[in-house]
């Protein structure tokens, strides 16, 4: 487990600690589901995800990036 020291407001620190309380759940705990939330996920968990999905879609490697990029291209515009 690592440690991470962060620089939030007195205010944002004190919900987070009502909200922790309020769950009983640790701040680390409300962390790590944020981050779940939020789909960062490590480059393994990121990797496997992919490759499941595109196992899944039955897509082949070209497929794949071309319909990623016009995803992507997509969500930029709007």
């Amino acid at each position: 487990m690592s440690r991470l020291t962060i620089s939030i407001s007195e205010a944002s620190y004190r919900a987070l600690k009502e909200a922790s309380a309020q769950r009983a759940k640790t701040i680390g705990q409300l962390i790590e589901e944020s981050l779940a939330f939020y789909g960062i996920k490590s480059r393994e968990d990121a990797r496997s995800l992919v490759q499941r999905a595109r196992r899944r879609s039955g897509l082949g490697e070209a497929q794949a990036l071309a319909l990623a990029a016009k995803e992507v291209a997509a969500a930029r515009k709007g």
